[in-house]
């Protein structure tokens, strides 16, 4: 199942060539109709001569910013600029937001069953009334399909067949390289047998969630996983538009396998974002030997999960890259409060569980907030190459973002195509009414108090 999403993208990440050509030709008649030079105009936005001819062209997506600085230069309407160009009314938005699984039927009765055309000939700021044939409306995705796409492939095939530069930020929890999810590893999961996988016991009837023990990789195993992270590390800077970030999650212990893997191919390591977050993983006496040493620990209990942030190079400055792709910051969690690189979270809820019972499940309360600060201007597309049971889309699709969720497994990616519905729609306290909180909590800092479980 693939989920329509509102437009096809462009080579660099926009709309169908066609709507961004058609948003060039209207800007190139209105600039000649102003008796403006190309170059005269450019100095009048304070952009380049090439940035205004890619424009006019059909070969760059310009920022709702840059659509308001044109229309008031040009003394048109915005509105069918924004429109042309992808970005949706404000009212618009608001029901996307609101609804994310019910959009469509929203959207429906908002405003109705037909659309009216506007001849050819009108231009955008004309004040003629448009003819009064109606044509019907295309069909309606299906419900909660609006912003997402799910694909079931592997992700090395699936981007190389991706254009080049139209992916502007990557959110996933990938495989520590090959073992815990090969077929052999998954049926022993499936199995409740362990192989790679730790298979804890029951506490208080309360049954613990399977994890891979990173400890037993082999020196093979740890040298094929560099090679692993450099393969799709290539390919994830190819698809990326310039100033895209990488958020990738990774444990203590093969973190810096997979962050110089990234590095290698070109990508600027920007941090680090940690998970603060208390699990059951280490903390254990020895095996078979804890009564005799009961004042032993094999390794410190984990308390954090450290997220690699990478990012592609920019081209020029950062303000360049922003106006251009969109991309090359992070989005501020408020006017007053930047992003910051410790998010205090709490284990997946079980609720969320029930949904989507995958083993790396993370929860949705920490990735709307990594997901929402992926794109500086709120704009573009967010991709998750391992997506698992959808944790990563189902936030985009909650926050209002368009996304793309690759999976190989096929019983994980039908998880995923039954649980991004019904995870989008939680509320990140736990309650579920069809709608999500738009607006961002703010960010705990490091000694504030202690985080609401999410």
């Amino acid at each position: 199942m693939i989920g329509d999403m509102s437009k096809p993208r462009s080579k660099e990440g926009g709309l169908s060539s066609s709507s961004l050509i058609e948003f060039g030709s209207r800007l190139r008649q209105a600039r000649l109709s102003a008796g403006l030079s190309l170059a005269g105009l450019a100095a009048k936005l304070a952009v380049t001569k090439g940035y205004l001819s890619r424009l006019e062209h059909g070969k760059a997506t310009p920022s709702g910013t840059m659509i308001d600085r044109i229309a008031a230069v040009m003394g048109m309407e915005p509105g069918p600029l924004r429109i042309l160009a992808g970005h949706l009314p404000s009212d618009v938005r608001r029901i996307l937001y609101d609804h994310p699984v019910t959009a469509p039927e929203v959207l429906r009765e908002a405003f109705a069953e037909y659309v009216v055309e506007r001849s050819p000939a009108q231009a955008i700021g004309s004040t003629e009334i448009p003819q009064a044939s109606m044509t019907p409306r295309p069909p309606v995705p299906p419900a909660g399909h609006f912003f997402y796409e799910l694909v079931l492939a592997d992700c090395f095939d699936w981007m190389d067949g991706r254009e080049p530069n139209s992916i502007h930020a990557i959110v996933t929890d990938p495989p520590y390289g090959l073992r815990e999810y090969s077929a052999t590893e998954k049926m022993k999961l499936r199995g409740g047998r362990g192989g790679v996988w730790r298979i804890p016991p029951s506490y208080d009837g309360c049954q613990r969630m399977p994890l891979p023990r990173f400890t037993v990789l082999t020196a093979q195993d740890r040298a094929n996983l560099s090679d692993f992270f450099h393969a799709w590390a290539e390919k994830a800077a190819r698809v990326l538009v310039p100033g895209g970030h990488v958020f990738i999650a990774s444990n203590p212990l093969v973190s810096h396998l997979v962050y110089m893997a990234l590095e290698q191919v070109g990508l600027e390591k920007r941090g680090e974002i940690i998970r603060l977050v208390q699990t059951l993983r280490g903390g254990d006496r020895p095996k078979n030997a804890h009564r005799e040493f009961e004042d032993v620990t094999v390794m410190p209990r984990s308390c954090w999960e450290p997220w690699g942030l990478f990012r592609k190079p920019c081209e020029n400055r950062v303000q360049d890259n922003l106006r251009k792709w969109g991309t090359g910051g992070l989005r501020r969690t408020s006017p007053d409060h930047p992003f910051c690189d410790i998010v205090k979270s709490a284990p997946t809820r079980g609720q969320e569980r029930q949904i989507a019972p995958h083993p790396s499940l993370k929860p949705q309360g920490f990735m709307r907030e990594i997901v929402r600060a992926a794109l500086p201007l709120g704009e573009g597309v967010v991709l998750d190459p391992f997506m698992g049971a959808g944790s990563t889309i189902a936030a985009a699709c909650a926050i209002g973002y368009h996304s793309i969720g690759i999976e190989s497994d096929p019983e994980f990616y039908d998880m995923a195509v039954k649980g991004v519905p019904e995870l989008a729609a939680l509320l990140p306290n736990g309650a579920s009414n069809g709608h999500t909180n738009s607006s961002p909590r703010r960010q705990m800092g490091l000694f504030d108090g202690q985080a609401t479980a999410q």
